[in-house]
């Protein structure tokens, strides 16, 4: 070999070595290594889960539907099935049971676990803002001017212990009045929300979309308390509050990793896919039955509460103590002093996910 060809192999390796660093470098970056990268993904630890919900046409846990209907998480390797209960407090039992390996609920069911001794953890949010509304129903719209009237009547909520009772329990607390001033009676989260309302069986009803877009447009509530946007939230609750969010026992993220940020990566997936979706890339995606046999209505609904949904999984900065502040309010079993803020969610899947799918 000539002095010049071994010139040009030294500087032929020095440009790989140069590219090979660059690249390196990039995965660093990603918290990847060169081998993770040449190395095909590991299989998840439970591929098959079951997820327990509490109203999954609502409006609430749309980013689960699309998460489901257009197949990210059949795209992650998940086999998943969703059990669907009357309300979130009931989807709780299910994975406290372990019929369900995770649920899709309130972040405030991690609160009350930890308050009950028990770790579980949120890992990606669905809402940035709880989507709840409460209303009086018209027959006593007239003597019902605010929230401070409703002592002594019977309200409407998807479960005793779900999100749509905490949000009557802290507006009651706000006005003055004990969870006690009232009668609480679980009416589901479909079509026996509208019946209810419309039936006489409850004077007020605390609720999610579209039943209550539903209610609105009809007439047949005067609302009160909306927190379908982000002002009406902080009026609400004073901070931003963290809504439908997936949650875990501690005990089962440990141990199934990459499984718990399959979950994530699809559920990041399907809130960015709001963001962008058009009213007829909802209307082609979300099941017919959730349509109430009214596309304008749904559409109306999904308007409304737009903005409550999750840009990117992420939990809001201030969200989880602003959720301890407004469960303790009205709990005594919880005591902000004696709650682990920081065990109750995390934000390292849905900090991958977004990463994965920017």
């Amino acid at each position: 070999m000539t002095h010049t060809e071994a010139r040009r192999v030294r500087v032929a390796v020095g440009r790989w070595a140069l590219v090979f660093s660059l690249v390196a470098s990039g995965l660093a970056a990603l918290g990847m290594s060169a081998g993770a990268y040449a190395a095909p993904a590991q299989a998840l630890e439970k591929p098959k889960i079951t997820i327990a919900v509490g109203g999954k046409p609502g409006l609430y846990y749309l980013p689960l539907t699309i998460a489901e209907q257009l197949g990210y998480f059949k795209d992650e390797g998940l086999d998943v099935t969703i059990d669907d209960f009357a309300g979130g407090s009931k989807a709780l039992q299910a994975v406290v049971g372990g019929s369900a390996d995770m649920g899709a609920g309130a972040f405030e069911h991690t609160l009350l676990m930890q308050s009950k001794g028990l770790t579980y953890q949120a890992f990606v949010v669905l809402g940035a803002a709880p989507q709840l509304v409460l209303g009086v129903v018209k027959a006593k719209a007239a003597e019902v001017k605010s929230v401070k009237d409703l002592k002594g009547m019977r309200i409407g909520v998807s479960a005793p212990g779900s999100s749509t009772h905490m949000l009557v329990n802290v507006a009651l607390t706000k006005a003055g009045l004990k969870p006690s001033d009232v009668s609480i009676v679980g009416v589901g989260s479909n079509a026996t929300v509208v019946a209810a309302a419309r039936g006489g069986q409850v004077d007020a009803v605390s609720n999610v979309d579209p039943m209550m877009t539903l209610l609105q447009e009809s007439g047949d509530i005067k609302v009160l308390v909306d927190t379908r946007t982000q002002a009406g939230t902080r009026a609400m609750f004073g901070g931003p509050m963290p809504a439908a969010v997936m949650y875990a026992p501690q005990s089962f993220i440990e141990r199934n990793p990459r499984t718990v940020q399959a979950v994530a990566n699809a559920i990041v997936r399907a809130d960015k896919w709001l963001q962008r979706a058009t009213a007829a890339d909802l209307i082609k995606t979300v099941p017919e039955s959730y349509l109430l046999g009214n596309k304008a209505l749904y559409l109306q609904a999904f308007a409304n509460c737009r903005e409550a949904f999750s840009p990117d999984g992420m939990m809001p900065a201030g969200g989880p103590a602003t959720a301890l502040k407004a469960l303790a309010s009205f709990t005594p079993e919880v005591k902000p002093s004696q709650i682990r803020l920081d065990e109750t969610w995390t934000n390292a899947f849905a900090t991958r996910a977004n990463r994965q799918y920017p």
